[in-house]
């Protein structure tokens, strides 16, 4: 997440902003995301209908998202997206650190990460359904 930021602060400073950089990064960081939130449920430090809320929001919104690209519109991830992005990640490393004293830190920054994700995802559709009823934003 440290290295995305840093590439996003380098893309904006030099105008290499690029729609594919739009679309790549987040896309990059579902897979990173994901992969690890269905090892999780496998070593059960995760219960399975948290991952199905996760996935079945990035499945939505990646289906949205090609949408737009069909219609030549580029949705880029908003804020909400980010830190959700960023609360997941957390959620990730702690549960994999598995410390004892960081059960109850690990169960609400993963409740802060359903709840954002929720959030996001109703975001992405109030701020972009035009592109679903009209074909543009």
């Amino acid at each position: 997440s440290l290295t995305d930021m840093l590439d996003g602060k380098i893309a904006r400073k030099y105008n290499l902003v690029t729609n594919f950089g739009k679309f790549m990064d987040p896309l990059a960081d579902k897979l990173l995301v994901c992969s690890a939130l269905i090892c999780l449920i496998e070593l059960e430090q995760l219960p399975a209908w948290v991952v199905i809320i996760i996935i079945s929001r990035e499945f939505i919104i990646s289906g949205f998202r090609l949408v737009a690209s069909d219609n030549g519109v580029v949705i880029a991830a908003s804020y909400w997206g980010k830190f959700k992005t960023v609360f997941q990640m957390a959620a990730v490393i702690l549960l994999i650190l598995d410390m004892e004293p960081l059960e109850l830190l690990s169960q609400i920054v993963l409740g802060i990460a359903v709840i954002l994700t929720v959030v996001s995802l109703v975001d992405y559709i109030a701020k972009n359904h035009k592109v679903l009823t009209e074909g543009s934003i």
